[in-house]
């Protein structure tokens, strides 16, 4: 096997549309030409929106099979009960719904090219079959005896660390064996320095012909922030950064500052930008991240609106229902003491250590704060959710401006902690 030229690696960025000189991202390139005459499986890894699927198109455009067809799947977008039919087809009857019979992707590849993108989401069940057409070439449609044969090269890509899922028995050692006859690492944007800078000039200029407006300019001072940015998105995130600048900016040449304005802030916890360790990545996906945050925001909503019918109803907020509550002051600041008699029935929802005195004391607009949720959660169930954030933000407002944006008043004022006054300024995007 001879060694790839630059002059070479240089036509197929070309010819691919790939931007970038990093030595990572070359040596990738060289590693696909180099296995692309051969009939070798790959397995390209790298996170996810850095471009692993122009490697496959790499790999198969290069090989003897290019004349042939090339299909790309999402294993993670294929429900899995019916993903065994999408791959190897079925026959008429096989189950509910299979009113005739079905080629699957394999037997419609014979003598192409097939890529598995997200392998790591197949099933226990399918990766047996897959396993079975790698070694023979054999596979069984659903619902049929038959063996029928296929000559396919499959190409796959995962963004979580399959050893890690084998450990972890949700991924086949012997099929990890076999994928990984030649890997592929595709480096993530942060470690493509210099690269970030012509992607978002090429991408700047692709929108600035779209829109119809000049292209964005970057002072040198942006230049070097967007290197250092860690783009967790990767090459997608980048894409729809340049889109919004170039579409929302009158100012052609474009500041750190401004700049700095379309970058999320460090430490931002939302779950479509999250991304943890090594490790993190191989346990989580987005999609996961996104539904627990769901859930459990669910779930803590049910629960609030209990313990408020629940006080409003006994005339107080006493300790036996704290108690069942417990799990919603979990992450208070302060300590709770828990009182066996009944305080005051305009208590508020969340609770600190205050004398009976400051209880009693409480200002009005404490109780109307309460007595608004309570009347939107009793007498509003259908449209609640809206009803009421639209009036806590009214009565935040109202107490930042009574005590000149002073959190603290603020927030003895509303009858809630600061922390929590704080999270729902974050939450409502007040400006102070």
């Amino acid at each position: 096997m001879y060694m790839i030229s630059e002059s070479e690696i240089l036509s197929v960025k070309q010819r691919f549309g790939i931007i970038g000189n990093s030595p990572l991202l070359n040596h990738a390139i060289q590693v696909a030409m180099q296995a692309s005459p051969t009939e070798m499986t790959v397995l390209i890894t790298g996170e996810s929106g850095s471009g692993k699927e122009s490697f496959s198109k790499i790999i198969h455009t290069l090989s003897t099979r290019k004349h042939g067809k090339f299909i790309a799947i999402n294993c993670g977008a294929i429900p899995e009960g019916t993903i065994d039919s999408e791959l190897f087809g079925h026959e008429k009857g096989s189950f509910t719904g299979a009113y005739e019979a079905r080629k699957g992707y394999f037997e419609v590849t014979d003598g192409g090219s097939i890529f598995l993108d997200e392998i790591g989401e197949m099933p226990l069940g399918t990766q047996a079959r897959l396993l079975r057409v790698l070694e023979n070439g054999e596979f069984i449609k659903v619902g049929s005896s038959k063996v029928l044969k296929t000559d396919v090269r499959v190409i796959a890509a995962t963004n979580v660390n399959l050893l890690k899922a084998v450990e972890k028995g949700k991924f086949r050692e012997d099929l990890y064996y076999r994928l990984n006859t030649v890997p592929i690492f595709v480096p993530p944007l942060r470690q493509r320095g210099e690269d970030i800078v012509l992607l978002f000039r090429k991408f700047t200029t692709d929108f600035s012909d779209k829109y119809h407006v000049k292209p964005i300019m970057l002072s040198e001072d942006a230049k070097s922030l967007l290197v250092k940015f860690p783009f967790p998105g990767n090459i997608r995130q980048l894409k729809n950064l340049a889109e919004q600048i170039s579409l929302l900016e009158n100012e052609r040449e474009v500041s750190v500052d401004t700049l700095a304005r379309y970058l999320p802030k460090e430490g931002s916890t939302l779950p479509v930008t999250y991304r943890g360790s090594t490790e993190a990545q191989a346990d989580f996906s987005e999609r996961e991240i996104l539904y627990k945050v769901l859930f459990d925001m669910k779930k803590d909503m049910t629960e609030l609106k209990k313990l408020v019918l629940e006080s409003y109803q006994s005339g107080g907020l006493n300790s036996s229902i704290m108690k069942k509550h417990q799990n919603l002051f979990e992450d208070m600041e302060s300590s709770v003491k828990y009182e066996e008699e009944k305080v005051s029935s305009n208590l508020p929802l969340v609770l600190e250590n205050k004398s009976e005195k400051e209880i009693q004391d409480r200002s009005s607009l404490s109780r109307e704060y309460e007595n608004q949720i309570i009347e939107d959660i009793t007498h509003e169930e259908d449209d609640n959710s809206l009803s009421i954030e639209k009036k806590e933000k009214e009565l935040i407002l109202r107490a930042l401006k009574k005590h000149h944006n002073k959190r603290k008043y603020a927030a003895m004022d509303l009858g809630i902690s600061e922390r929590t006054l704080y999270r729902k300024i974050k939450q409502y995007d007040i400006q102070e």
